[in-house]
């Protein structure tokens, strides 16, 4: 098993045809204009220990100690075994509100902005730990399943907007029951469910649902993104703000934090709650929930290590460029002997 770390040096490769065509080019010139001053036979006696296969030759070999010289640069790796490997972390799934009210900016930038920062800072802060993400305002749907690539949830999260649920409202209790099925009942992990809202227009029987959740031991950290006092839902268009949203009797809706609902949440699947308004704040106490849980080994199998080398290609280039100064143009007998150009 292989790979090459640089393959954009790949393309210096592209000079070792420039090389061959300007040699040829410099070689039919001479030719050309030789034959233009003096006869063939003539030339062969004025100049008898001067060879085109000493030259093709040096071409041929500075040729090779380029491409030497590139995969040196490739640096090309080899696997020396693969491996399992065992880690220990904790399941973690972030459940994060995209519904429209998510839009308000009483904390900036907005609701639904702030919440990314949140998870990613969270996520900076792993470890070992696997990680999931859902979406949910109407209804829920998987984002990204339970996965220990960080690069790939955060790629997931940036994308998440409001308009990837078209149904309106904070389903909490479907997200709730998704995120049950994220947790692989093998691994025996500690689970963790982040429920990440501002718990506005929320389903009946969410306390229920949270109290099994506990039974299969999921606990359930709620982060309340927004401010008691609210603010208006912005009606944007190309980013820039054209209303806000209106009620059916004309008036300005105002969404506010309903910090009883995350409360009530967290304490039915033996959870807490964090005001989201402070970053830091935030990952620390999330940071002291997860040193506090029991974490379980789990395996994942990878390639161990890859061990370059592009000693030997740098070496190889060195060679052959030492070699192409040793061989001089002019030709000798053991050359001559073996007339591999035809030059007799």
């Amino acid at each position: 098993m292989f790979l090459f770390e640089e393959k954009t040096y790949f393309w210096y490769l592209l000079v070792i045809p420039v090389i061959l065509l300007a040699f040829a080019v410099v070689i039919f010139w001479q030719r050309r204009t030789q034959n233009k001053f003096a006869d063939k036979e003539l030339l062969k006696k004025l100049a008898p220990e001067r060879s085109l296969g000493k030259s093709i030759l040096k071409v041929v070999v500075l040729s090779f100690a380029f491409l030497s010289f590139v995969i040196a640069l490739v640096n090309p790796q080899f696997g020396t075994k693969l491996e399992t490997v065992k880690r220990e972390g904790v399941d973690l799934v972030f459940a994060i509100d995209v519904s429209k009210s998510m839009l308000a900016e009483d904390i900036a930038p907005n609701r639904l902005e702030k919440s990314k920062q949140l998870v990613t800072q969270i996520i900076n802060n792993l470890a070992s730990d696997r990680v999931g993400i859902i979406a949910y305002a109407g209804s829920a749907f998987p984002q990204l399943p339970i996965t220990t690539d960080y690069s790939a949830a955060k790629m997931f999260l940036q994308s998440m907007n409001t308009d990837m649920v078209s149904s309106q409202g904070t389903a909490i209790k479907e997200a709730i029951e998704l995120a049950t099925t994220y947790f692989n009942d093998a691994d025996q992990t500690s689970r963790v469910l982040f429920l990440i809202s501002d718990g506005e227009d929320h389903e009946g029987e969410i306390d229920k649902i949270a109290q099994e959740a506990a039974k299969k031991g999921i606990r359930i950290v709620t982060i309340g993104v927004g401010t008691l006092k609210g603010g208006p839902i912005p009606e944007k268009h190309r980013g820039v703000v054209q209303s806000y949203k209106k009620d059916s009797n004309g008036e300005t809706v105002i969404t506010r934090l309903n910090e009883e609902t995350l409360k009530n949440i967290a304490a039915a699947a033996n959870g807490i709650y964090v005001d989201g308004r402070v970053t830091n704040e935030v990952v620390n106490e999330v940071t002291e929930v997860l040193q506090n849980l029991d974490k379980k080994e789990f395996e994942a199998r990878q390639v161990a290590e890859y061990k370059s080398q592009f000693q030997w290609f740098l070496a190889l280039g060195v060679l052959f460029l030492l070699l192409d100064i040793l061989l001089l143009e002019r030709r000798t007998s053991w050359l001559k002997r073996l007339n591999l150009f035809n030059e007799e």
